[in-house]
């Protein structure tokens, strides 16, 4: 099997390999391409990928370059991981939002909205080229946030693509430890869109522990979402990290506007991490790298691909369409859910009704993502001003009028969709 990765030189890529280097034999990996843009990346983190893989006894073939053709080419899995623009592009994310009093986040929000305008064409671009070029039956398995709406506009364009993210597995392997289990007889029952979740049940061996885990456990797993003890006990569910955006935005804005923000710590950690990786004695991922965020990503990429692979009906969480799953959101909508992974691809397992107090939510929201691709193929200012206006986290029109320009002003260098503005005397 030859696998790429498309955006190889991220900083997370070391944590990949780890995991590819573990299930190589099961996944008969024989070819790992890294493709990177970027030179001094690719040489850094390919160094040590090399590094790595050779200590664990990989005899497979390692390409590192900046040819995408030759990347794809014939490949059976691409794995893409990008930031359009770096991360300076993720620091006016987080902080042009702030000035027009609303929370800045890199997927969620009018940040998230930056992120997925400069984002999507690239990805589709991607994709085209995978059609002609990779495998007949490749699979696109999509990291790159904000992964909803990336994997949405990958399925609308008919591109067998599936999206992933670490959180369902972060629960996973967090309630695995307070139960004293292993994390192989833990089953998370996550719903919702991505980055919008809320945990119904915790299976072990087939039986939801959640009341007794919440009655336990509940100050621990409160502290790991940020969110009261009291409201997980009311709403007898355990919600994502990311949703304590929504529920706790005026206080969240407050402290924004004076911490420094996520984007320039991980830039600080980057810059350490790559220092670090040049270490040509370095062979395995530096713990540093745990500060970076992208907790079991590694473990989570590879299970996929290798269900995906052999079709070994393991249940994950993945985003896919909804196709019914979720009642009260279209066909359409891209969800993230529990699903069995067979070589055909995953396959949803069927969901009771979202209760009232999430369902609104998460309409609301997956309305926004609709024109968030909408927006992004088209390069229509007036469906990035709905998208915004549709935004739970928005939504207000003084707002909405600054934000449509600004963000499109910022972004400028990375939205070729978008003609710029005629300004009349």
């Amino acid at each position: 099997m030859k696998l790429a990765v498309v955006g190889g030189g991220s900083t997370y890529t070391p944590e990949l390999v780890a995991g590819l280097a573990r299930e190589r034999e099961r996944l008969n990996l024989r070819e790992l391409v890294l493709q990177d843009i970027d030179p001094e990346r690719r040489e850094i983190v390919g160094g040590l990928a090399d590094r790595m893989l050779r200590t664990a006894g990989y005899d497979g073939k390692l390409s590192v370059t900046d040819d995408l053709d030759a990347a794809l080419d014939g490949a059976s899995f691409v794995l893409i991981q990008l930031r359009v623009g770096g991360q300076e592009a993720r620091l006016t994310d987080e902080t042009i939002p702030l000035a027009c009093g609303c929370i800045g986040q890199e997927t969620t929000g009018a940040g998230g909205l930056g992120k997925a305008l400069r984002t999507v064409p690239v990805v589709l671009q991607i994709a085209e080229r995978v059609r002609e070029l990779a495998a007949p039956d490749a699979w696109i398995v999509d990291f790159t946030n904000p992964v909803g709406i990336v994997v949405r506009a990958l399925l609308d364009e008919g591109h067998r693509a599936v999206g992933l993210c670490n959180v369902a597995i972060g629960f996973q392997r967090h309630i695995a430890r307070l139960l004293g289990l292993e994390p192989e007889r833990v089953l998370v029952d996550q719903v919702g869109l991505n980055h919008l979740t809320w945990v119904r049940a915790v299976r072990v061996d087939g039986d939801d522990v959640l009341p007794d885990l919440l009655a336990v456990h509940g100050d621990e797993l409160a502290e790991s979402v940020d969110l009261p003890r009291a409201l997980l006990d009311r709403l007898g569910a355990i919600p994502s990290y990311y949703v304590h955006y929504f529920y706790f935005h005026d206080a969240i804005l407050e402290r924004q506007r004076v911490e420094k923000p996520r984007a320039a710590e991980v830039q600080e950690i980057e810059r350490e991490l790559l220092r670090l990786y040049r270490d040509p004695a370095l062979t395995t991922k530096p713990a540093l790298l745990e500060r970076r965020g992208g907790a079991y990503y590694s473990e989570a990429a590879t299970h996929l691909v290798a269900s995906l692979a052999t079709g070994d009906g393991e249940v994950q969480v993945v985003d896919v369409r909804n196709e019914c799953t979720l009642g009260g959101l279209a066909d359409d909508d891209t969800v993230e859910v529990p699903a069995e992974i067979t070589s055909d691809g995953p396959k949803p397992i069927d969901q009771p009704p979202l209760a009232p107090e999430v369902l609104g939510l998460v309409q609301h929201v997956a309305a926004y993502e609709r024109l968030a691709v909408q927006a992004a193929i088209t390069g229509d200012r007036d469906i990035v001003y709905k998208a915004l206006l549709a935004h739970p986290l928005i939504g207000q029109v003084a707002q909405v009028d600054e934000l449509t320009e600004t963000l499109l002003t910022a972004g400028r260098d990375h939205l070729p969709q978008f003609e710029p503005r005629e300004v009349t005397a």
